[in-house]
């Protein structure tokens, strides 16, 4: 007899317990936490309601170490939810991914809504409905309390990109024989493609605050404490060399940062002998996003090289292409778009647009387009589709036509 799914079933979730006062005084007695709720289980986690993200980690843990999916085979999607099958796909896909701490926030992020809902229930009316909720959000690792800025909001394609992994979890589960039914999942409309690069002076103009720009400090005692004062740290050089093999080579943002100075399981890495940078983890399988080895240009050679070079304690990269202060980078993005203002430079320059700049630099100067697309690993055809109108040659044949005169 199949198992008969409780209506009260909401799997592991995050609960915003309010503060306590005392009925007579009006004093605060007990300050609002984030506890962890499942079923009959309840387990407090210390975190303020400010600290949201670091209670989503701890929902991540206990999910991982005590909640198991059901895993009865060839069920009916109205037996089944959809957090049990987010918790599948994190336990066993989402670990081989090239940044498997972002697919794990998104998936939690998924969990907070679809909780108590079945794979029945995931229609084009849900899926709107959740896109609906999300936009408009601010995104956790948002900090204004510390920055002062707003925080940035979630857009549409933020919610594509979540809802693609609950359709690839939902289409793993199946595939492993847990549900009998196809279940669809309903995407927000794709955003019109990017097509911001850098011109050189942009360029140069970015290299330049990233390489000159030093650490504000504060002094601590005498009669100058708390002066901001001008220290002999630089605070960009890294993303100097982040930039250059950006531009280089066309190169995603994540394996730049994961690209070490030897063979290194689970990273990419540099052969400077030979002058190859292998882009795809070693050992790691081929995914949909090509990774293709790329010989590098002479003279990013020779900066790796020299950034390579043993210095004890000065080595510029120790063990990885990419280091702040001797340890290897993650990402990049908050130092970039730091970087980007000072600049002068609009907000939508991302790390991205360095791998933008690159293919369209190779198509202003002519290069061939097989060997373009090789390069950087793209198809000829997304290639010419994205960035083929900057090659010189771009519709020459047809303008000598129309312009030809005719023969007799």
């Amino acid at each position: 007899m199949e198992r008969e799914l409780s209506r009260n079933s909401k799997g592991a979730r995050l609960w915003l317990k309010p503060a306590e006062y005392d009925r007579k005084t009006g004093k605060l007695r007990k300050r609002s936490v984030w506890l962890i709720r499942d079923g009959e289980i309840s387990l407090v986690t210390g975190c303020a309601p400010a600290e949201r993200e670091e209670a989503e980690k701890q929902l991540a843990d206990y999910i991982a170490t005590k909640y198991k999916p059901d895993r009865e085979k060839d069920r009916p999607a109205a037996q089944i939810l959809v957090t049990d099958v987010l918790q599948l796909y994190a336990e066993e896909v989402a670990p081989g991914h090239a940044r498997p701490g972002k697919t794990s926030e998104r998936l939690v992020q998924l969990g907070e809504w679809w909780q108590g809902k079945t794979l029945a229930e995931v229609a084009g009316k849900t899926c709107r409905e959740y896109t609906a909720w999300r936009v408009g959000q601010p995104w956790k690792s948002a900090k204004p309390e510390k920055t002062g800025k707003p925080p940035r909001m979630v857009t549409e394609a933020g919610v594509r990109r979540e809802l693609e992994d609950l359709r690839a979890a939902i289409n793993y589960h199946r595939k492993e024989g847990y549900c009998r039914e196809v279940v669809e999942v309903t995407l927000p409309a794709k955003s019109v493609a990017k097509e911001r690069w850098l011109t050189r002076t942009e360029a140069a103009r970015l290299l330049w605050t990233c390489w000159r720009t030093r650490e504000m400090r504060t002094i601590p005692k005498g009669p100058r404490r708390g002066q901001l004062v001008v220290s002999d740290r630089y605070r960009w050089r890294h993303l100097a060399r982040f930039i250059l093999v950006g531009l280089y080579t066309g190169t995603r943002a994540a394996a730049i940062c994961g690209a070490a100075l030897k063979v290194t399981p689970g990273s990419g890495y540099v052969d400077l002998d030979q002058g190859v940078l292998y882009r795809r983890p070693h050992g790691r399988a081929e995914t949909k996003k090509r990774q293709p080895p790329a010989r590098l240009p002479p003279r990013l050679l020779s900066h790796i090289r020299r950034w390579a070079q043993h210095r004890g304690d000065d080595t510029i990269s120790k063990t990885h292409v990419v280091e702040y202060q001797g340890v290897p980078i993650r990402e990049t993005n908050k130092a970039f778009a730091l970087a980007v203002a000072a600049a002068g430079l609009g907000p939508d320059v991302t790390p991205h647009v360095l791998r933008h700049t690159a293919a369209t630099w190779m198509m202003q100067h002519g290069a061939d387009l097989w060997d373009a697309a090789g390069y950087l690993g793209m198809s000829v055809q997304m290639l010419e589709r994205t960035y083929g109108h900057h090659h010189p040659d771009h519709q020459q044949s047809a303008i000598d036509a129309v312009t030809a005169k005719r023969r007799k």
